[in-house]
């Protein structure tokens, strides 16, 4: 199992940084031990690295004294958001101090006319849509958990409606950051298309808090569809279920979300959420449009799936069913830590061509059969995205090696088809032994990137390189 490397601390650094900090912070800063665990990794199998303290910014200008201050010392900044990656961002490996901008969040302002907004990093998904609900607007990217859009900006985070409306790289415009000596610096103005120099704000989306600390962030909003429906399908096999989404991108159906559960997640959902599902693999699917148009891409999905033994093709326009459906579809992680209690699930992503997917997933679920692993799938497989979590109980080690070799194994898998080890959870600690796997070379671009505007590496020490 990847482990979280620990890294030389810098003892006197960190010494005098606290000394300052909680001179200057008071009450925004923290050294409680039981504060600090919470921010280092909680999400899953990697252990947690706690920072030496934890500050709570209120402003830019705060955030960039942090920074200054750490800076002139050496000592590590790590950002914090709401804690829900994946693959141990959050983790201290060197120690230092941890930022946490759940206090910065302000919804600057909303240029409906212009269809974008502007927030600060510590703004939830699901605050922002709240908040623009009643102005017939919504920001479409939902990676389930209710993430900060900082945190969603810094992994190029993704979800249910990437297939239609893209991941977070396609939805930020541009960014505010403070980068590595305390600089404020703005990556591009809020017009829709720029060739102004170095795209700048492409750099900031996915480098996970390693190049600066995102402070403000310009985000594309769409309107609320005139009509939106939910479906679900069931089919004989996850072959047939992946072919039919296959088919069904390949036909260009605008599905807004369509969704992958294998047999084992439909029984723990039905279990979890009180369903009555039939217990095959899946497709939740959502449809955005006009009245007229949303009957006709629910219909040509049907006929697609019938081609490849879909039955049960059930839709609904009621907001309360799809709702319903979508919570239980989100609580899905919930769910499966149901079917073996006391074991920790193991969550991995890769992506892979859509032309390879059903070939990818059938695979997935051979070889952890063959590992003698419970490893329930489930993607947003309208982009190839899917995920496995093997269900592992840490203290078998016979088992916790199987577990280390199949994630090892599927992340190789994906590369050799063209695909990615990660299609949106990040590479943070975790999936740092594969990036040099998928792109080579590029890894030493990124090197001197890092090199050249953090040269003390202090911008969240251990991630990604």
């Amino acid at each position: 199992m990847v482990q979280a490397t620990s890294l030389p601390r810098n003892e006197a650094g960190i010494k005098t940084v606290l000394g300052i900090l909680k001179q200057r912070f008071g009450g925004q800063f923290h050294t409680g031990q039981a504060i600090c665990e919470q921010h280092g990794h909680t999400t899953t199998y990697i252990e947690n690295q706690a920072p030496d303290a934890v500050v709570f910014p209120r402003s830019v200008a705060e955030v960039c004294e942090i920074i200054k201050t750490c800076a002139a010392h050496k000592v590590p900044v790590i950002p914090y958001g709401t804690g829900t990656s994946l693959e141990g961002h959050v983790n201290a490996p060197a120690g230092g101090i941890s930022v946490d901008v759940t206090e910065m969040n302000q919804i600057l302002a909303v240029n409906a006319s212009d269809l974008d907004c502007v927030v600060q990093p510590g703004v939830t998904r699901e605050d922002l849509n709240t908040y623009l609900r009643d102005q017939g607007l919504f920001f479409p990217i939902d990676p389930g958990a209710n993430a900060s859009l900082g945190g969603m900006t810094a992994t190029r985070a993704s979800g249910t409606n990437a297939v239609r409306y893209g991941t977070m790289k396609d939805n930020v415009i541009a960014l505010q950051v403070v980068m590595p000596d305390g600089e404020v610096i703005r990556t591009a103005q809020r017009a829709r298309k720029s060739s102004a120099g170095y795209d700048l704000t492409r750099l900031m989306v996915g480098s996970e808090g390693t190049l600066g600390l995102i402070t403000e962030i310009t985000l594309r909003l769409q309107g609320i569809p005139e009509a939106i429906s939910a479906a679900s399908c069931s089919f004989p096999s996850v072959d047939a279920a992946c072919r039919a989404v296959m088919t069904t991108i390949q036909y260009g159906v605008p599905v807004a979300r369509i969704e992958l559960l294998d047999e084992t997640c439909v029984k723990a959902v039905n279990a979890y959420s009180k369903l009555s599902l039939p217990e095959t693999p899946l497709l939740l699917l959502e449809f955005h449009g006009s009245d007229a148009g949303v009957k006709e891409q629910a219909e040509t999905f049907g006929g697609i799936a019938e081609e490849f033994g879909g039955e049960k093709f059930v839709m609904t326009t009621s907001t309360e069913e799809r709702n319903a459906m979508w919570k239980a579809r989100h609580d899905l992680y919930w769910a499966v830590m149901q079917i073996r209690p006391g074991c920790k699930g193991i969550a991995t992503d890769v992506c892979v061509p859509i032309s390879r997917l059903a070939e990818c997933v059938t695979a997935a679920q051979d070889k952890a059969a063959e590992l003698g692993l419970l490893s329930p799938v489930v993607g947003h497989v309208g982009d190839g995205n899917f995920h496995c979590t093997p269900l592992v109980d840490m203290e078998d080690k016979a088992e916790v090696a199987r577990a280390d070799e199949f994630i090892g194994w599927l992340n190789d898998l994906a590369i050799s088809m063209d695909g990615t080890c990660t299609g949106e959870h990040g590479i943070g600690q975790g999936k740092r032994p594969y990036l040099q796997k998928e792109l080579g070379p590029a890894t030493k671009v990124m090197a001197a990137i890092k090199m050249a505007l953090d040269p003390e590496g202090i911008m969240n020490p251990g991630k990604i390189l």
